[in-house]
């Protein structure tokens, strides 16, 4: 059996995320009879979201130099002093089901998403870091980048309700700073533009959505509600609810929409008028 956080802060009313799970569980099982062990061992075996979360993340973390189980007591140990994350924890699960076309089921982020499993390790490495225990912290970022190729310093602020999609080749710099219900691309960097110290990263607003391989750079701010196409190199402040594309990025026009980060419209239009011979 896995561990269990304290028997006060169990829930005592019916939890229809962990529900919910649990029966995607038996039906997997149902399904594909051969992941019965697996699904026992990361879901069925547990009580809360929370505590499958914690030892599937652990598992995937698991290495010589740090066994699993001295991460699930860490990531334990968060989840007792640090009821916020398990707030996070939630809302990036719904934002996951909510934005992401791919996903049908809310066990699918828990068990297969690499993008969800990266931005929790973060949680726990940021919540490890603010309690002293940066070595162990660096060690989450450092290892987490090996398995899900993604890396996220563990002095970064992030907000809840960030969906990442696909995940591959992220990386967020230690005072970059991320609002709430933001979605993010593959390949997006939120980095320096070279070797100052200090506040050198990006400062990201709510509801945000940072397209596939966007770049931005320096201690700038994108405002609430933008848009950063695919493939933007933004060295500049931009304004909230607009979109801004190419390289440099300029602005193109309005965001297209009240909340771009949970519309996922990544399409821009062309308003100019069409040039006749």
């Amino acid at each position: 059996m896995a561990e269990t956080i304290l028997q006060s802060q169990k829930p005592t009313i019916v939890d229809p995320i962990w529900n919910a799970i649990c029966g995607d569980a038996e039906k997997m099982m149902a399904n594909e009879p051969a992941f019965s062990g697996f699904v026992i061992a990361n879901v069925l075996n547990h009580e809360r979201v929370e505590e499958a979360i914690v030892y599937r993340t652990s598992e995937l973390l698991d290495h010589r130099d740090m066994p699993a189980a001295i991460i699930r007591r860490a990531f334990f140990d968060v989840l007792r002093e640090k009821p916020e994350v398990v707030e996070a924890i939630r809302s990036d699960l719904a934002a996951t089901l909510e934005r992401d076309p791919a996903c049908n089921r809310l066990i699918d982020p828990v068990l297969f998403f690499k993008g969800f499993q990266a931005i929790q390790t973060y949680r726990f490495a940021h919540a490890l870091w603010h309690s002293g225990r940066r070595d162990f912290a660096r060690y989450l970022q450092s290892r987490a980048s090996q398995v899900f190729q993604v890396d996220i310093h563990p002095a970064a602020k992030i907000g809840r309700g960030i969906m990442v999609d696909h995940a591959t080749g992220l990386v967020i710099g230690e005072t970059a700073r991320v609002g709430n219900d933001v979605s993010l691309l593959h390949a997006v960097t939120l980095g320096g533009t070279g070797k100052e110290d200090g506040n050198r990263h990006p400062k990201i607003g709510c509801g945000v959505m940072i397209g596939a391989g966007a770049k931005i750079l320096g201690n700038i701010s994108i405002g609430d509600c933008a848009r950063v196409a695919a493939g933007s190199v933004v060295l500049k402040d931009v304004p909230a609810k607009t979109t801004v594309a190419g390289v440099p990025a300029k602005v193109v026009g309005e965001a297209g929409c009240a909340q771009p980060a949970s519309r996922m419209d990544q399409m821009i239009v062309d308003d100019s008028p069409s040039q006749k011979d």
